[in-house]
C-alpha cells in the first residue's frame, strides 16, 4: 500500500477499534451487572426476540451497504434510492413481526414474548434511518465520528437499562437499552453527518445494485439463519435458561471475534476497494491484514479460553457458571472466524457476490450435521461439531483466494502458524494455573499477568514484522498520551 493509503488505514482501524473497544465496554460494563440483577432465563427470552431482529435487519439492508461502499461513484440518487428502500422494507417486516408475535410465543411457550417482540422490534425501523448515515462515513473511512456516536450512545442506553432493572422492570430492562440505544445513535448519526436525502428514487440504480447486492443478501441471510439456529434449537428443545447460559457465553466470544472481525472488514473493504484493479498492492494489502489480525484473534481467543471460569465467576457469578465450557468452546470456534471472514472480504473487492452465495449455499448444507446433532445429543456435542465447521469453511473460503489474487491457503498457514503456536503455547500454560487450589481472585490477576510475560516474552524472541509494528504503534500512542497528560499537567 502506499504510504497515504496505508496511513489512512491504520487511522481508520485506530478509530474503529476505539470505537469497538469503548463500544463494547459500555455495553459489557451494562451486561455485567444486568447479569447479577436478571437471570438466565430472562436473558434467553431476550436470546430469542434477537433471532428474529437479527435476520430482519440483514433483510432491510439487502446488501446495499457493501454495494454503495464498493461503487467508486456512487452519487445522491443511489444513496436516496436505497434509502427509502430501507425505510419502506423496515416497516413491512415491523408489521409482519407484530402479527407473528402471538405464534412465535406459542412455538417457544414463552406467553410473555408477544408484547416484548411487538415493542423491540420497532428497533428495525430506527435502524433503517441509520443505515445510510452509516454507510457514507464507512466510505469516507471516518470512523472517527462513528466512534464518538457509538460511544454516547450506547452510554445512555446502558444507563436507561440499568435505571429500568433497579427499578424491577426485569426483561423491560433490555429491551429499553437495547431500543434505546439505537434510537440515540440514529438521532446522533442525523446530525453529526447531516446528510439529507433527494425526493428521487431510481428503479435503474436499484436494479444496478441489487445485482450485486442481492447475492450478499441471499449469502448473508443464510449466514444470519444459520448462526440464529443454534438459538433457535436450545430456545425450542431446552429450557430458557440453557438459551441464557449459551448467549452470555456468545457474548463474550463476540466481544473479541466477531468485533475483530466486523472492525477489520469495515475498515480494510473501503481501502482494498480503492486498489481492486492493482493485483500486487491488493495481494500485499490483503496479506498484511491477514496476518496482523490472526496474530490478534489468537492472542486473546486462547487467553480468553484460558481464563474463562475465573473470569466468569467473579465478573458475574456462579450462577452462570455452565457458560464458561461454552464459552470455551466457542473460543476455538471463533479464532479462526476473522480468517475466513476476510477471505470472503477480497471476494466483495473483486465484485463476487456470486461465489459468496455459492460458497455460503454450501457451508450451510454441510452446517446442517451440528444442527441435528444438537437436536438428539445436546448443546456441547452441537458446539464441537460446529467447530469442525468452521474449519472446513476455512478451507472453503481461502480457495477462491488463490484464484483472485494468488494467496493460497498453504501460504496463508504459513504467515500465520508462529502467531498460533505462541498463542497456543500462552494459552495452554496460563490454562494450567487454574488447576492450583487457590481463590478465583487469586488465579485470575495471576493468569494475565504471566499470560502477558509469556506472550511478550516468546515475540520478542521471535520478533515477526507484525508484531513489531503492532508493538510500535502500540508503545508510540502510549508515549503521545503521556506526553499530552505532561503537558496538561504543565
Amino acid at each position: 500500500m502506499s504510504e497515504t493509503l496505508k496511513q489512512k488505514a491504520v487511522k481508520g482501524m485506530g478509530w474503529s477499534f476505539l470505537e469497538n473497544t469503548a463500544n463494547l465496554g459500555v455495553t459489557f460494563i451494562v451486561g455485567l451487572i444486568l447479569a447479577r440483577l436478571l437471570s438466565p432465563a430472562e436473558f434467553g427470552i431476550i436470546g430469542i426476540i434477537t433471532i428474529f431482529i437479527s435476520i430482519s435487519n440483514t433483510i432491510v439492508d439487502s446488501g446495499f451497504s457493501n454495494a454503495l461502499i464498493r461503487r467508486n461513484d456512487a452519487n445522491e440518487v443511489d444513496y436516496s434510492t436505497v434509502f427509502y428502500f430501507n425505510i419502506g422494507l423496515s416497516i413491512l417486516l415491523y408489521f409482519l413481526l407484530f402479527f407473528l408475535a402471538p405464534a412465535i410465543s406459542v412455538f417457544f411457550n414463552q406467553p410473555s414474548l408477544t408484547k416484548l417482540i411487538r415493542v423491540m422490534g420497532l428497533v428495525l425501523i430506527v435502524n433503517a434511518f441509520s443505515i445510510i448515515q452509516n454507510t457514507i462515513l464507512i466510505k469516507k473511512v471516518d470512523f472517527k465520528k462513528l466512534t464518538k456516536i457509538s460511544l454516547l450512545s450506547s452510554f445512555c442506553g446502558g444507563a436507561l437499562g440499568l435505571t429500568m432493572a433497579f427499578s424491577g422492570f426485569g426483561v423491560w430492562s433490555l429491551v429499553g437499552q437495547q431500543l434505546s440505544r439505537q434510537l440515540i445513535n440514529t438521532i446522533l448519526l442525523w446530525i453529526y453527518n447531516q446528510w439529507l436525502p433527494i425526493f428521487q428514487f431510481s428503479y435503474i440504480r436499484f436494479k444496478s445494485l441489487f445485482s450485486y447486492g442481492s447475492k450478499l443478501l441471499i449469502a448473508s441471510l443464510i449466514d444470519s439463519i444459520y448462526n440464529q439456529l443454534y438459538s433457535i434449537i436450545i430456545g425450542k428443545f431446552y429450557k430458557a435458561s440453557d438459551l441464557g447460559q449459551y448467549t452470555r457465553a456468545q457474548q463474550f466470544c463476540n466481544i473479541f471475534s466477531n468485533n475483530l472481525s466486523s472492525i477489520v472488514q469495515r475498515v480494510s473493504y473501503p481501502v482494498l476497494s480503492s486498489i481492486q484493479q492493482e493485483e500486487t498492492r491488493l495481494k500485499n494489502g490483503f496479506k498484511k491484514t491477514i496476518k496482523s489480525t490472526m496474530l490478534v484473534s489468537f492472542l486473546v481467543m486462547f487467553g480468553l479460553a484460558a481464563i474463562a471460569k475465573p473470569l466468569i465467576v467473579i465478573l458475574i457469578g456462579e450462577k452462570w457458571l455452565p457458560s464458561v465450557y461454552y464459552l470455551q468452546i466457542l473460543c476455538f470456534s471463533g479464532m479462526f472466524y476473522p480468517f475466513h471472514a476476510i477471505n470472503l472480504n477480497i471476494l466483495q473487492v473483486k465484485g463476487r457476490s456470486d461465489l459468496i452465495l455459492k460458497l455460503e449455499i454450501i457451508k450451510k448444507i454441510i452446517a446442517v450435521v451440528p444442527i441435528v446433532l444438537g437436536v438428539f445429543y445436546g448443546i456441547v456435542t452441537m458446539l464441537w461439531s460446529g467447530f469442525f465447521v468452521n474449519i472446513i469453511a476455512v478451507y472453503m473460503n481461502t480457495y477462491y483466494s488463490k484464484k483472485l489474487i494468488n494467496y493460497s491457503l498453504q501460504e496463508q498457514l504459513r504467515d500465520i502458524l508462529p502467531f498460533f503456536m505462541i498463542s497456543s503455547m500462552m494459552g495452554i500454560l496460563v490454562w494450567s494455573l487454574s488447576l492450583l487450589d487457590l481463590s478465583v481472585w487469586i488465579i485470575l490477576p495471576l493468569q494475565l499477568f504471566s499470560g502477558f510475560v509469556i506472550y511478550v516474552g516468546l515475540n520478542e524472541l521471535y520478533r515477526s514484522e507484525d508484531y513489531v509494528e503492532i508493538r510500535n504503534i502500540v508503545v508510540r500512542n502510549i508515549k503521545r498520551i503521556l506526553h499530552v497528560n505532561r503537558g496538561d499537567i504543565k
